[in-house]
């Protein structure tokens, strides 16, 4: 049973990754995280997805309000926020 849920978080994970190469059109190199995280705060879901990719040493990172078996290909942001997504390295998402 664990070795089966396990596999299944396995295959959401990298569809996800998948989902996101080919929307920011990333190389097969790209890093990149895809992670559940919880969120204490009013307001907010309890489970969110978040994904980050590192691009020359650039991150780019996103939120899905939701929990990652729930993603859908069209919860992704549009490949032309793209640049939008750029962070700053230690500037807020202390989580990731």
């Amino acid at each position: 049973m664990l070795n089966r849920k396990r596999s299944e978080r396995l295959k959401v994970i990298e569809q996800v990754t998948l989902w996101t190469r080919e929307r920011f059109e990333l190389p097969e190199g790209t890093a990149m995280i895809v992670a559940e995280i919880a969120c204490p705060l009013p307001g907010c879901p309890p489970i969110e997805t978040v994904v980050a990719f590192w691009i020359a040493e650039r991150r780019y990172q996103f939120k899905l309000f939701k929990p990652m078996g729930e993603v859908i290909h069209d919860d992704l942001p549009y490949s032309w926020l793209k640049e939008t997504l750029a962070v700053e390295e230690g500037v807020g998402w202390e989580c990731c």
